[in-house]
């Protein structure tokens, strides 16, 4: 048998040509409305990454971090959303925001998303936004 360290050692440390490309993730906002025909001007960021975490906190996250793990799903979904369009990507994303929250029932009734890029400079440029949906429609398993 090979030595299992050569096999074990790919696993640890990866290609680096494992990417195509090399670029950044969109992120996911949301905005809340009265009405379906309501402006849509203040979005929030969907689940933004903490500025600051304890060492512990970290240690922890390397074994058991499933929100982590859903927000990984939740950024596939947006690239592939971007390159193309389908209801199932559209779903999967205002499932997921709507489940985060059915915490707060007090919060207006229409959602909506939008995917965007930031670039090195700082500048933000839309992708995608969906239609607005009542949050009572979504199925939030």
């Amino acid at each position: 048998m090979a030595n299992p360290f050569s096999l074990l050692l790919p696993a640890l440390i990866p290609s680096w040509n494992f990417f195509d490309v090399i670029a950044p993730s969109p992120r996911v906002e949301y905005a809340l409305a009265d009405s379906r025909d309501a402006a849509l001007d203040v979005w929030t960021e969907f689940r933004p990454r903490p500025l600051r975490m304890p060492p512990a906190a970290m240690l922890g996250r390397l074994f058991w971090n499933p929100r982590w793990n859903e927000s990984l799903f939740l950024v596939s979904c947006a690239e592939r959303l971007v390159e193309e369009p389908t209801a199932h990507g559209e779903d999967e994303i205002f499932r997921r925001i709507a489940a985060d929250l059915a915490a707060e029932p007090e919060a207006p009734a229409w959602l909506s998303f939008r995917l965007l890029f930031l670039d090195q400079a700082g500048e933000r440029e839309v992708l995608y936004q969906a239609a607005p949906r009542l949050r009572l429609d979504l199925d939030v398993r």
